[in-house]
């Protein structure tokens, strides 16, 4: 156990859990039966699984149901709970902040990230149990950035394989979308049928008529029809504090109940503080946190899926004396090239009724910034999409965007019903020196906490300057008046471990296996070389699949 007494201490060290273990005694729970329990195998700790995953979120959790449905012995671990949707969610903000990643994080530079809510997730599924759900694909050009555009790095990927991998996640999470897509190479049509508008979708889609860009209703991984045990939207609109009733189609009640299903072991409640390697250099397994004490599962693979925080800062805690710098950091890049995505908005007030927070939040949006080149003065491309926020989440935006307090923040609350706004998710480009590195203090399990320096480039800023303007003349041709920015927002986190084709400038290859230690495999949002203008959800699944096939290849050429 090559340089873990430096933290023994935390072994003995009892830890409050704010919830208990529920996947354990050979079952686990049934996310579409209230109090219901499904069969789950049970591995031993001291015989090697074929593969350990950290994380059950999209990268991880998929992965392990791809990998159990190959044959492989799996055991996945999260350090959240395991949700029971139909029991442990509420129509409440505040108790919903529970499915986030709250844990101390220190953030600096010029930009500090806001972390939590809009990023990150502690339970099992991960943030696609609190993820808005909007499922696009990359702009093929994308997987090529530097070669066809000068900027970001390639990917080691074809978009043509990567286009099939779209089409098996899609099916896999009965994504409701429109008939023709109309940004993008021909596609299959969605497997469901597109949601109708609500109010401020069909704002959206006046304003870019007017303006003369296409739009379409939003793809996204919410039933628009009953699937199995899973009943469609009613619309109740609170998608991202968690749906309690199992039309969200997130990891949690789709590859999970699959991975369950095929023989994969899950243990929530479970936290890793060290991947360890042997002195060959190779990965034996990881130390865990579960039940007040630390545990070992020996494995003869390991995936990191943390995201692309908790991720680096896994690999950088399980430095030892032969990884002195961390794992799989001979290139010197975990950590660093961090990714975040713009998500600034426009706001106005309109005169008819809009209630917003009507509805998946996001229901119709533009890619024409994503495909159009031409008048831009910067790289990367960027789509807008309609809003819904919720109540606590309004008064916030409210408060820190327009700096509203007591009475004018009332005021103006009472007039939530007529306000209306459309958000951008726009490209970040990778900068080294946004990176994640680890602090000097602990968290509760003794382990060093991450530090996170972000800061945006003159790109970002040329992209703004180009997307807020336009997005209010968006909201001007629909009449809108008093209309204002908030200037302050970024979503999703990405980077931090790249993939590539070169050791020196890569962390893992185009399989996500990592170029310093071959039985360690990193396969979450950290591996994107670039994050293009549209969410990435859909694509850190797509990667998990096809890192599936490529692993199931790898094993009957026996070369794993």
């Amino acid at each position: 156990m090559c340089g873990w007494t430096q933290t023994g201490a935390i072994r003995g060290r009892a830890l409050k859990m704010q919830h208990e273990a529920r996947a354990k005694a050979g079952r686990a729970p049934d996310v579409f039966v209230p109090g219901g329990w499904t069969p789950m195998r049970e591995f031993r700790e001291t015989d090697a699984v074929d593969f350990a995953i950290v994380g059950t979120g999209a990268g991880g959790g998929t992965l392990a149901c791809r990998l159990a449905e190959a044959g492989f012995s799996v055991v996945a671990f999260d350090a959240g709970p395991y949700w029971r949707p139909l029991e442990d969610f509420a129509s409440d903000e505040r108790h919903q902040s529970q499915l986030y990643w709250n844990d101390d994080r220190i953030v600096e530079g010029a930009n500090p990230l806001k972390l939590g809510a809009n990023n990150s997730g502690k339970g099992v599924g991960g943030s696609t149990v609190h993820y808005a759900m909007v499922a696009l694909r990359f702009r093929p050009e994308w997987f090529k950035s530097r070669s066809l555009f000068g900027y970001g790095a390639d990917w080691p990927i074809d978009w043509r394989e990567m286009w099939s991998y779209y089409d098996e996640v899609e099916q896999a999470l009965a994504i409701a979308g429109p008939v023709n897509y109309p940004w993008g190479p021909k596609r299959p049509r969605y497997p469901r049928r597109a949601h109708p508008l609500n109010a401020s979708a069909a704002l959206l889609a006046r304003g870019a008529e007017a303006l003369g860009i296409r739009w379409s209703e939003t793809p996204v991984a919410t039933l628009s029809s009953p699937r199995g045990k899973a009943h469609p939207c009613v619309y109740r609109g609170m998608c991202t504090i968690g749906c309690s009733t199992n039309a969200k189609q997130s990891v949690l009640n789709t590859w999970l109940p699959r991975a369950l299903a095929a023989g994969a072991e899950i243990r929530d409640l479970a936290m890793v503080g060290r991947v360890e390697t042997d002195a060959r250099g190779l990965a034996t397994g990881v130390h865990y946190h579960r039940e007040g004490a630390w545990r070992f599962q020996k494995a003869h693979n390991v995936v990191v899926a943390g995201y692309a925080i908790e991720t680096p800062r896994l690999l950088l805690n399980s430095a030892s004396t032969l990884f002195p710098d961390g794992l799989a950091n001979s290139s010197g890049l975990v950590g660093r090239n961090l990714m975040v995505q713009l998500n600034q908005a426009v706001w106005g007030q309109v005169d008819q009724e809009v209630r917003s927070y009507k509805a998946p939040p996001s229901l119709a949006l533009t890619e024409h910034w994503n495909y159009e080149d031409r008048g831009k003065n910067y790289h990367g491309g960027w789509c807008y999409m309609n809003q819904g926020p919720l109540p606590i989440g309004w008064a916030q935006t409210l408060a820190g965007g327009r700096r509203l307090w007591g009475q004018p923040l009332v005021d103006e609350m009472n007039r939530a019903n007529h306000s209306v706004g459309l958000k951008m998710v726009g490209e970040v480009l990778p900068y080294p020196t946004n990176r994640v590195t680890l602090a000097d203090e602990v968290d509760a399990y003794g382990l060093r906490i991450p530090r996170i320096s972000f800061s945006y480039g003159d790109n970002e800023h040329a992209m703004l300057a180009h997307a807020l303007p336009f997005m209010e003349q968006a909201l001007e041709a629909v009449d809108a008046r008093e209309i204002w920015r908030e200037e302050e927002d970024s979503c999703h986190l990405n980077g931090t471990a790249r993939m590539g084709d070169d050791p020196a400038t890569s962390v893992v290859n185009a399989d996500c296996r990592t170029w310093d230690i071959p039985n360690l495999w990193i396969c979450d949002g950290s591996v994107f070389p670039t994050v293009g203008g549209v969410n990435p959800s859909l694509t850190i699944q797509a990667i998990a699949c096809r890192t599936a096939d490529r692993i199931a290849a790898l094993g009957r050429r026996g070369e794993l």
